[in-house]
C-alpha cells in the first residue's frame, strides 16, 4: 500500500463525513502539499478495489467515501445529505428471499431531512 493510499484511508477511517474525491484531495493536501488529485482518485480506486473502502455513489452527486464497518446511510431527497443509520442485519432475510448466498448488500434509505422538511413546512405557510 502506498503512503498516499494510507494517509487517505486514515482520514476516511477517522472522518464521520462521507467525503468526496476533492474533499479528501483538500484534507491530504494540508499534510502532503504536492498530492495532485489524480493521485487521489487512483488510490481511492485501489483501496474500493481491495475492500478497504466503500464508495457511495448517488445520482446527481459525485460519489463519496466511507469505512467499511456495516451500516447504512440515509440520503435526503432534497438536499443531498447523508448520514449514518444502523439499521437490523437484512443479509439472511435476503438470502431466504433470493434463495441464494449473498456477499453483502448496500441500502441507502431516501427521505427528506428535519432541515428540508422544516424549510418546507415554513415557506407553505
Amino acid at each position: 500500500m502506498t503512503k498516499y493510499a494510507k494517509l487517505i484511508l486514515e482520514l476516511i477511517n477517522r472522518s464521520g463525513e462521507h467525503m468526496s474525491a476533492e474533499q479528501l484531495f483538500l484534507e491530504l493536501k494540508k499534510i502532503e502539499p504536492k498530492v495532485v488529485l489524480a493521485t487521489v482518485y487512483n488510490n481511492l480506486n485501489a483501496l474500493y478495489q481491495e475492500g478497504l473502502i466503500r464508495k457511495l455513489s448517488i445520482e446527481g452527486a459525485p460519489d463519496r467515501y466511507d469505512k467499511m464497518q456495516k451500516h447504512d446511510h440515509l440520503v435526503c431527497k432534497m438536499c443531498g445529505a447523508l448520514s449514518d443509520v444502523k439499521l437490523e442485519d437484512l443479509t439472511k432475510d435476503l438470502e431466504r428471499q433470493l434463495g441464494e448466498g449473498i456477499l453483502s448488500y448496500d441500502l441507502k434509505v431516501f427521505y427528506v431531512c428535519p432541515k428540508c422538511r422544516e424549510k418546507n413546512s415554513g415557506q407553505q405557510a
